[in-house]
C-alpha cells in the first residue's frame, strides 16, 4: 500500500479554497452535500486518456461542470486495479491522493475489515488486454465485476449503489442476469454512456408524449464500442416518444457498398443523413459515407423496427471520435429536426465531466437519474449488430421487449458553460486535469 501523501479532505479543502480565491467568492461552486458517500473503484486498468483515467480525474478533485468548479462531494476510499501495463497510472494516481490499492475485489470493498465498507461503487471495465470473443470484441470483465461485488453485498446483507461504464457486457444473457440480479436484490444500478450528457448544439429540449416518426444516429468509429454510443444517443431522445419504449423487435446491418445502394433505395432517409451531418460539420460531405480527410473507412448501418413501428437507422460516417449526430422527424412536420453532442475540447476527454456529475449524483441519492433500461436495451442492440455484421441477415429480438420510459436528466447535461472557460486553446496535461487554476 503506498504512503498517503496528504488526506482527501485537506487536498479538496485547499483545492477549493483556491479556487474560491481565483473566483472572489464561493458562489461559483456546486454546494457540498452534508454526507460524502465512501466509494470503491474497480477498474481494468489506467493508462493516460483510459475510461478509468478520465473518470477518476473528476472524483479526485473539484472540475468543471456547466461552468462552475464543482466539488464531487463523494470521497474514494479504495481500488483494484486488474492489470498493470507499462504506461500504468493507478500507482502514481493512489500515491499522489493517497488512495490504496488492494489485491482483490473483495479487499477494496471490505477495506480491511470483515464486511461490506463502503458506500458506493464504481465499476469501470473498459481498455485493458483481455481474450476477444469469435468476432474480435474485447471480452472485457465487467460482469465478473459485478459479480464479485454482489457477492460481497450479498454476504453483508447490505446493498449499495453501482455504477457500470459502458454497456452491462458482451454477451446478452450475462448482460440480462445483471440486470435481472440488481433488480431482485435491490441494487441501485446505473449504466452507459458518456455522449448523451453532452452539450447540445442546437439546444433542444425532447417534451414528453413526442410523436416520432423516423430517427437516425450517426458516429464516427469502430463497430461495437462506438455503435454503443450512437445507440445510447438515438435511445436518450426516442425514449421521451409517446408511449414510452416498448423495445426492438429486429434489425438488419448492411455494410460497404450496400450501404450506398441502401441510400439509393431510399432505406437511408438522405434527409434526416444530411440535415445530422449539417448539424455537426455545417455542411454536407461531397461523397455519401466519406468525410473529406478522414481516410477511406467503409460505412455500415444498422437498420432497427421497433415494436411500435417507429424506424431508426445507426449510421457509421467517416473516422471522426467526435461525431455524435442525431436528427429525427416528427409526425405532421416534414423539416427535421438535427443535434450535434458536443463532447468539448481534447476529443473526448471532456465528455467524463457530465458523466462524473452524473454518478456522483447517484452515489449520493441512490436512485438512477435515468433509466437503467436505456443501457439494457442498447446493450441488447449492440450484441446484435455485432451478430449482424458478421452473419448478415435479419436479426430477430424478441428479447429487446424492454418496457420503459424517458426520464428528464437536463440537468445532468453540460450546457456549454465549461466550454467557455476550458478551450480549444487550453494544454491538455497528460496527467490528471486540474480546473481550478482555469476559474478566474
Amino acid at each position: 500500500m503506498n504512503a498517503r501523501h496528504v488526506s482527501r479532505r485537506e487536498f479538496l479543502g485547499s483545492a477549493l479554497a483556491a479556487g474560491t480565491a481565483l473566483a472572489g467568492g464561493p458562489r461559483l461552486f456546486a454546494d457540498e452535500p452534508p454526507a460524502r458517500p465512501k466509494v470503491a473503484v474497480i477498474l481494468t486498468w489506467m493508462t493516460p486518456r483510459s475510461h478509468a483515467h478520465v473518470i477518476m480525474e473528476n472524483f479526485v478533485r473539484p472540475y468543471l461542470f456547466r461552468g462552475r468548479l464543482t466539488d464531487p462531494g463523494v470521497d474514494v476510499v479504495s481500488v483494484y486495479v486488474d492489470q498493470f501495463p507499462e504506461r500504468d497510472m493507478a500507482r502514481e494516481m493512489s500515491q499522489t491522493y493517497g488512495i490504496p490499492i488492494f489485491d482483490s475485489i473483495e479487499a477494496a470493498l471490505t477495506r480491511g475489515t470483515d464486511t461490506l465498507a463502503v458506500d458506493a461503487i464504481l465499476g469501470i471495465g473498459e481498455h485493458g488486454e483481455y481474450p476477444k470473443t469469435e468476432y474480435g470484441i474485447d471480452m472485457y470483465p465487467r460482469k465478473e465485476f459485478f459479480d464479485r461485488c454482489v457477492a460481497v453485498m450479498k454476504q453483508a446483507g447490505r446493498v449499495v449503489p453501482y455504477f457500470n461504464d459502458k454497456h452491462f457486457s458482451y454477451r446478452w444473457d450475462w448482460s440480462r442476469e445483471m440486470y435481472d440480479t440488481a433488480r431482485s436484490l435491490k441494487i441501485p444500478f446505473m449504466a452507459g454512456s458518456s455522449v448523451p450528457l453532452a452539450e447540445r448544439r442546437p439546444l433542444i429540449e425532447i417534451e414528453p408524449g413526442i410523436e416520432i416518426e423516423e430517427i437516425i444516429s450517426i458516429h464516427g468509429g469502430p463497430l461495437e464500442r462506438y455503435d454503443f454510443h450512437a445507440f445510447e444517443v438515438m435511445q436518450s431522445i426516442v425514449e421521451f416518444r409517446r408511449g414510452g419504449e416498448t423495445g426492438v423487435e429486429k434489425l438488419e446491418v448492411v455494410k460497404g457498398d450496400d450501404v450506398q445502394r441502401a441510400l439509393d433505395a431510399g432505406r437511408i432517409p438522405r434527409d434526416l443523413y444530411e440535415a445530422a451531418m449539417r448539424a455537426e460539420l455545417g455542411r454536407v460531405p461531397a461523397e455519401f459515407g466519406f468525410v473529406e480527410n478522414e481516410g477511406r473507412q467503409p460505412p455500415h448501418a444498422v437498420f432497427l423496427t421497433y415494436r411500435d413501428g417507429l424506424k431508426g437507422t445507426m449510421l457509421r460516417v467517416g473516422a471522426s471520435a467526435t461525431r455524435w449526430n442525431v436528427a429525427y422527424r416528427e409526425k405532421g412536420n416534414a423539416e427535421p429536426r438535427a443535434i450535434y453532442f458536443n463532447p468539448g475540447p481534447w476529443n473526448n476527454r471532456n465528455l467524463f465531466k457530465a458523466l462524473s456529475h452524473a454518478i456522483q449524483t447517484f452515489f449520493r441519492d441512490k436512485a438512477t437519474p435515468y433509466p437503467v433500461e436505456r443501457t439494457l436495451l442498447t446493450t441488447g442492440l449492440t450484441e446484435a449488430t455485432v451478430r449482424g455484421f458478421h452473419e448478415g441477415g435479419v436479426i430477430a429480438t424478441p428479447e429487446l421487449a424492454i418496457e420503459y420510459r424517458g426520464v428528464d436528466f437536463a440537468a445532468l447535461r453540460e450546457n456549454g458553460a465549461s466550454w467557455k472557460i476550458l478551450t480549444d486553446e487550453t494544454p491538455m496535461p497528460t496527467g490528471f486535469q486540474d480546473d481550478a487554476p482555469l476559474v478566474k
